[in-house]
């Protein structure tokens, strides 16, 4: 599977300038003044409350013991293993490392 992303062409003059009349034409998108623009303040003044809880909910809680990335080669019939049992298979790999009897 790709990640590459779909190739958008960009948009023709004349798609341009159809965008931009349906824009003035509407009349609930008004365009801010230069006043209105000098008064306005930054989100986390206007709405400080929220901006704490936004800015508290990102991302994921700290783990006492947070998960390390590494990488290492391993034969291709192991990979197909664990990932012939499906979803998990990372834990799974980690829980064979940890009950592996070394030295």
């Amino acid at each position: 599977m790709s990640n590459l992303k779909p190739h958008i062409p960009p948009l023709t003059d004349a798609e341009e300038a159809e965008i931009q009349r349906q824009i003035a034409a509407d009349p609930d998108d008004v365009e801010a003044t230069d006043e209105e623009l000098a008064q306005a303040k930054p989100f986390s003044e206007a709405f400080p409350e929220l901006f704490e809880s936004i800015k508290r909910a990102r991302g994921r809680p700290a783990m006492d013991k947070p998960k390390q990335v590494v990488s290492i080669r391993l034969d291709q019939d192991v990979i197909h293993k664990f990932k012939a049992t499906g979803k998990g298979r990372q834990a799974k790999i980690n829980e064979v490392l940890k009950n592996a009897k070394l030295g």
